[in-house]
């Protein structure tokens, strides 16, 4: 033990506070100064055999107790930060070191907390085989998540952000980036923040879009994300760098519940400010309205994807310079809706956007191509709709692609003012039908003998007789 150094500072202080000593006592009790017992204490100096032997006989302190308290709570801890939601977050051992022996009860209570989320987790996962096995659904749909919260708020209000848009005009003149936004974004990074950005392969980071590494300063993007969507990634990490109390504020006005609710606002709000920087409002706005919101055109001109420039599309609200109030609904092909956001906020109640008629349905069968066509309410409510497939990140050879539907919407009224009017049947284009017979959801809707109908509508009795059966399998009276 004598050519071994113990640095057990942390110990030394605990012992100390336990007794009601003071350092001025504990050292005279030792027979060192309190400066070298403060030097001990701050792990500056080692303990002597000297010291331990008087630890021992002065204090009753168990010499075992200097020596390798915390390798089992390093151990644990070790396992708390292997867990996937936390790893990368440690460049290596030395902090778990740190925490056990300066905050022994702390790391306990993480370690406890940890083991009862996994043993949680493990609940869960038996709870859902077992309703799976028995043909029932978890409903975790009745239960109010915090990303329901955030979807909630979003669709109710205009997808504008006015604050957004001015810090991102800012942002853009600082940059001046001419047309290589991406190269002026990765300049910007190393510059003001020492901030390196890599493409890696899919085997070096399988499981991310985007990842920024604070210990080493790089922003890691996937090779599996396309051109458009990598430059939206960067772009996302510098506003939310660049524009942090805009942004802020911004969450602060939407009233959220939670701080989860928060962080995900937080990301919604750094992806519009990143559609705001790839492509500046008044620029954008002009471009739309000379190319009568030709969304091809637009995407070819600011060197973006389909989805971003249709996503900015319903973004063009600003007071005496707005555009047409497209609103957005983006499904994949079981019907789930990810995303709903209109220039006016997502008309829900005239629209609904739960018809399995809605050519949105309808455009995986079509990869790629656009499908227009004119929509009736059944309270004679028209709306011109644009449906098309999206690509999501490129997988490998064995996996199967990720791909979802995009429908942008807007009252028929506006047909003549969009490119895409001139695709509707000559009746529709004159407001004298031709239009598709939708309504706002199964359950909502009263119509008649609908083939598609999925559900019968909450509102009418089924109308069961075994001498006559309708065109639907749920017919009501």
């Amino acid at each position: 033990m004598a050519d071994q150094k113990i640095f057990a500072g942390p110990r030394i202080r605990r012992i100390r506070l336990a007794k009601g000593l003071t350092q001025t006592a504990m050292a005279e009790g030792l027979g060192i100064s309190p400066s070298y017992l403060n030097l001990i204490e701050r792990n500056q100096r080692p303990l002597t055999v000297q010291l331990i032997l008087k630890l021992a006989s002065v204090y009753k302190v168990d010499p075992h107790e200097l020596q390798g308290e915390a390798r089992g709570s390093i151990s644990a801890l070790k396992e708390v930060f292997g867990d996937p939601l936390l790893a990368g977050e440690l460049p290596g051992d030395q902090e778990l070191i740190e925490l056990a022996e300066a905050a022994p009860n702390a790391s306990a209570a993480m370690i406890k907390l940890f083991r009862a989320y996994r043993e949680q987790a493990e609940r869960l996962s038996d709870l859902n085989e077992l309703l799976a096995r028995e043909g029932r659904a978890t409903a975790l749909s009745s239960a109010r998540l915090p990303i329901d919260e955030v979807h909630e708020i979003f669709e109710r209000r205009p997808n504008h952000f006015a604050a957004l848009e001015e810090e991102a005009e800012a942002f853009i003149s600082v940059l001046d980036p001419g047309d290589d936004l991406f190269g002026a974004l990765k300049a910007w990074l190393k510059r003001e923040y020492g901030i390196v950005v890599k493409v890696l392969p899919v085997a070096t980071m399988p499981n991310w879009r985007r990842r920024y590494d604070r210990h080493s300063q790089r922003l890691f993007l996937s090779e599996r994300l396309s051109p458009f969507d990598q430059l939206r990634e960067v772009a996302m990490e510098a506003c939310l760098i660049r524009m942090t109390v805009a942004v802020a504020g911004e969450i602060q006005a939407l009233k959220l519940g939670t701080d989860e609710a928060r962080r995900l606002a937080r990301f919604e709000l750094g992806r519009y400010a990143a559609h705001a920087l790839m492509m500046p409002y008044q620029a954008f706005h002009a471009a739309a309205v000379r190319a009568r919101y030709d969304i091809d055109v637009l995407r070819s001109r600011f060197g973006v994807s389909f989805e971003q420039a249709a996503n900015r599309l319903t973004t063009l609200q600003r007071p005496g310079a707005s555009g047409v109030p497209f609103f957005m609904l983006e499904v994949d092909n079981a019907g789930n809706r990810f995303r709903k956001a209109g220039g006016q906020g997502f008309p829900q109640s005239r629209f609904g956007g739960g018809c399995p008629k809605l050519p949105v349905h309808a455009a995986f069968a079509l990869p790629g191509q656009i499908l227009v066509e004119a929509v009736e309410m059944p309270d004679g409510a028209e709306f011109l709709c644009i449906a098309r497939t999206l690509e999501g990140p490129q997988g490998s050879f064995s996996e199967r692609p990720r791909r979802t539907a995009l429908l942008l919407g807007c009252d028929i009224g506006f047909r003549d003012e969009i490119v895409y009017g001139a695709g509707l049947p000559a009746s529709a284009k004159t407001g004298q039908g031709a239009a598709t017979a939708i309504g706002p959801a199964c359950r909502l809707c009263e119509r008649i003998g609908c083939l598609a109908r999925a559900e019968p509508p909450v509102t009418r009795p089924l109308g069961l007789d075994e001498m006559v059966t309708g065109l639907s399998a749920f017919d009501f009276q």
